[in-house]
């Protein structure tokens, strides 16, 4: 073997390392995005002029645009689930597509629900990492839980340094007693049929907005755009032990935005790294830091009936 071929490739590795770990910058704004990246107006969902069909299109690292275009409708709003129509486009291009189109915006029918007169938790006293009113990916409740039902209200950065599907893209987490995991990241514009993409992916569909972290995908992909408040609305059963023996398994159903992406799904262990650790029948609920500045707000929880 050539004696310098194990320091060059070395060197590359290292160079290669270097570059993976080079910080993507996140904007918290609408303004703060469009001067960075004047492509950032045209990030959203639309419906054609015709009501035949609508679109999203997020922005990509090379500043073109993922473009989903669907059949009778948004998701959770008149898609009739026949094939996406995945793509890449420029911006010039996507902007004749557009002429067609009308841009809309979403906003979840449960945002600003206020908590029951039962509430076990209420925001923000109930909560740590809470900073101007907004609790910052880290917080995690400052009591422990039983069965409930949860609402709470994210933010998205908006983060076109990673490709979409990279887990650097806004990643966070709903994880209930450090089991069970609800994804927190943007996944807006993709499809979830993994395989009809215009983009290579970087992770399953598992990993996308709306999962349940590596064990089962939503039933719909109901992700808004980055910089937009979503919601999920969580009703949680824990599991059930006789002394150290588990004879019930949790379950959990979630509505992202107001649609139902989990139906009372039974959890036989924990999700993801989840899984590793021991089951409980409480615990609090994290919302979990990988190192994007994702928020939350009217966080509340009250016993599951």
């Amino acid at each position: 073997m050539n004696p310098f071929a194990l320091p060059l490739l070395a060197c590359v590795a290292s160079c290669c390392l270097a570059a993976e770990l080079v910080p993507a910058p996140s904007y918290m704004t609408d303004e703060e995005a469009a001067e960075a990246h004047p492509g950032f107006p045209l990030v959203g969902d639309y419906l054609s002029l015709d009501g035949t069909t609508a679109l999203q299109a997020n922005l990509l690292p090379d500043g073109c645009f993922l473009v989903a275009i669907y059949a009778g409708g948004l998701p959770g709003e008149g898609w009739d689930k026949t094939p996406v129509r995945s793509s890449v486009k420029t911006a010039g291009e996507l902007g004749a597509i557009l002429e067609g189109y009308r841009k809309i915006g979403r906003a979840s029918p449960s945002l600003g629900l206020a908590p029951p007169a039962n509430a076990i938790l209420v925001f923000p006293d109930d909560f740590t990492n809470v900073k101007e009113g907004l609790l910052m990916a880290g917080g995690r409740t400052k009591k422990d839980l039983g069965s409930f039902r949860m609402h709470l209200e994210f933010l998205i950065p908006f983060k076109p340094g990673r490709n979409l599907s990279s887990q650097d893209r806004g990643n966070s987490g709903i994880y209930i007693f450090n089991n069970y995991e609800i994804q927190v990241i943007d996944s807006f514009g993709l499809d979830l049929c993994e395989t009809n993409n215009a983009i290579e992916t970087e992770s399953r569909n598992t990993q996308w907005c709306g999962a349940l972290y590596k064990t089962k995908t939503p039933d719909v992909h109901m992700a808004f755009p980055p910089l937009c408040w979503q919601t999920y609305d969580i009703e949680f059963t824990a599991p059930v032990f006789v002394g150290e023996h588990k004879c019930q398994n949790a379950r959990i159903t979630v509505r992202h935005n107001g649609v139902p992406i989990h139906d009372n799904v039974e959890l036989a262990s924990g999700t993801g790294n989840g899984a590793m650790n021991k089951q409980l029948a409480s615990g609090p609920v994290y919302f979990q830091n990988h190192g994007n500045p994702v928020m939350y707000r009217n966080v509340w929880a009250a016993p599951l009936e």
